[in-house]
C-alpha cells in the first residue's frame, strides 16, 4: 500500500493532529505538483502532434492541477500553524479554504474546456493519429488513477475535505483522459469526428466534480451538523458517568479538522453532591478533549425527580410523541403556586418540521390544560440536534 502511505506521511502520529495533517498535505501537494507538470508536458506534446483541441485542453487541465497542488500544499502548511493572538482557535479552516480554491480551479477548467469543445463541434477538423500520443494518454490514465487512490487513502486517514477534493479531481481527470483516448482511437479506426463532442462530455464531467468538491468544502465553512457517529459517541461518553441523567442543547463549532469547540447541558440530580458532580463534569471535559480533540464547556442543569414531577414529565413527553414521534422534551420543571402550577420545559423540534413552533406550543399547551385547568405551561422551542437520556 505505497509503503503504508510513506509510513503514514513520514513520521506517523495521531491522524487528527495538526502536525500529521500538515505533513500529509505537504506530501500530497508535492507529489501532485511533480506528476501533474510531467503530465502537462506529455499531453501538450501529444495534443500538438495530433492537432487535438481536447487533448491540448486536457494538458492545461493538468497544469491547473499542478497549481491546485500548490494551493493544497500551502493550505496545509498554513492550517498547521499554532493559534495566535489574532486567531485564538488556530488556522485549521485554511484547509477548507484550500479545498475550495481547488474546487474553483476545477470549475474554471470545466468552463474553458466546454467553450473550446463547443467551438470544435461547430468547426470540426481532422485529428491525426499518433501511437506515441496514444501511449502518453494511456500512461496518464494510470498515473491519475494512482493519484486518486493515494489521495483518497490519505483523505480517509485524516478525514480531509481538501484531499477528498484532490482525489475527486484525479478521478475526473482519469475519466476525461480515458475518454479522449477512446476518441483518438475512434477517429483513427472509424473515421468519426468525435473530438469536440468528447471534449464537451469531459467538460461536463469536470464541472460536476468541481461542484461536488465545492459543496464538500463550503459546508464546513458555513457550519454543518455534527457527524451522527461522533454525536452518538459523545452521548455514550457523557451518559456513561455517574450523576449524568441526560444531555441536551449540544452546540458544536468546527474550526478545522482536530480543532473544535462544543457546549452542552448535562442534567444532574438537584439533591446530589455538587462538588462531586463538578468533578465528574471536569473529567468528562478532559475525556472528550483527549479522545475527540474537542474543547468542551458543560453547563449543569439540576433536575428534581420526585415521583409527582417524574410522572408529569413522562405524561408531557408522551404528549410530544403523540404530536410526532421525533419530538422530545428536556429541562422539565414544576413550580406549584396557590392558584396555578407552572410547567416549564423545552421541546426539541427538528429543522424543517411540518408544523410551526407556535403550532407545536399551542398543541402541547392545550393538551396540558385539558389534564388540569390549574396547569400553566411555559414552553420553549429548541432546535438542537442532539439529545440523550440515560435509561431508567
Amino acid at each position: 500500500m505505497t509503503d503504508s502511505f510513506f509510513h503514514f506521511c513520514l513520521g506517523g502520529g495521531a491522524p487528527q493532529s495538526p502536525e500529521t495533517r500538515r505533513r500529509c498535505g505537504v506530501l500530497s501537494g508535492g507529489i501532485g505538483i511533480g506528476l501533474n507538470l510531467l503530465l502537462f508536458l506529455g499531453k501538450l506534446l501529444a495534443g500538438l502532434a495530433v492537432s487535438s483541441i481536447a487533448i491540448t485542453a486536457d494538458a492545461f487541465n493538468n497544469l491547473t492541477d499542478a497549481a491546485s497542488s500548490v494551493v493544497t500544499l500551502v493550505g496545509f502548511r498554513l492550517a498547521g500553524q499554532e493559534a495566535d493572538e489574532e486567531h485564538p482557535f488556530g488556522h485549521g479552516r485554511m484547509e477548507y479554504l484550500a479545498g475550495l480554491v481547488v474546487a474553483m480551479l476545477i470549475l474554471l477548467v470545466g468552463v474553458e474546456l466546454a467553450q473550446s469543445s463547443f467551438r470544435k463541434i461547430l468547426h470540426p477538423g481532422p485529428v491525426d493519429f499518433s501511437a506515441p500520443a496514444a501511449v502518453i494518454l494511456a500512461v496518464s490514465v494510470g498515473v491519475k488513477l494512482w493519484m486518486f487512490w493515494f489521495n483518497r487513502g490519505l483523505a480517509r486517514r485524516i478525514q480531509s475535505a481538501a484531499l477528498s477534493a484532490t482525489a475527486a479531481d484525479s478521478l475526473s481527470d482519469a475519466a476525461a483522459t480515458g475518454t479522449l483516448l477512446l476518441g483518438l482511437l475512434a477517429g483513427h479506426f472509424l473515421q468519426l469526428p468525435l473530438d469536440g463532442w468528447l471534449g464537451l462530455g469531459v467538460a461536463l464531467f469536470i464541472l460536476r466534480t468541481g461542484w461536488g468538491a465545492a459543496k464538500d468544502t463550503v459546508d464546513p465553512l458555513l457550519g454543518r451538523p455534527m457527524d451522527p457517529e461522533l454525536a452518538a459517541d459523545i452521548d455514550r461518553i457523557v451518559l456513561g458517568h455517574d450523576y449524568i441523567l441526560g444531555i441536551h442543547d449540544l452546540v458544536y463549532h468546527d474550526y478545522g479538522p482536530g480543532r473544535a469547540m462544543m457546549s452542552l447541558h448535562a442534567e444532574v440530580p438537584a439533591d446530589g453532591d455538587f462538588l462531586e458532580i463538578h468533578d465528574v463534569i471536569d473529567h468528562i471535559e478532559r475525556e472528550l478533549k483527549a479522545k475527540h480533540h474537542i474543547e468542551t464547556s458543560i453547563h449543569m442543569d439540576p433536575i428534581v425527580r420526585d415521583g409527582r414531577t417524574e410522572a408529569l414529565r413522562r405524561q408531557t413527553a408522551e404528549l410530544a410523541r403523540e404530536l410526532d414521534p421525533v419530538l422530545t422534551i428536556h429541562d422539565f420543571r414544576v413550580t406549584a403556586g396557590p392558584i396555578h402550577t407552572n410547567i416549564l420545559f423545552d421541546v426539541v423540534v427538528p429543522y424543517g418540521f411540518r408544523l410551526s413552533d407556535g403550532e407545536v406550543k399551542t398543541f402541547l399547551s392545550q393538551k396540558l390544560k385539558e389534564m388540569s385547568d390549574r396547569y400553566f405551561p411555559v414552553i420553549q422551542v429548541d432546535h438542537s440536534y442532539v439529545e440523550g437520556q440515560k435509561a431508567p
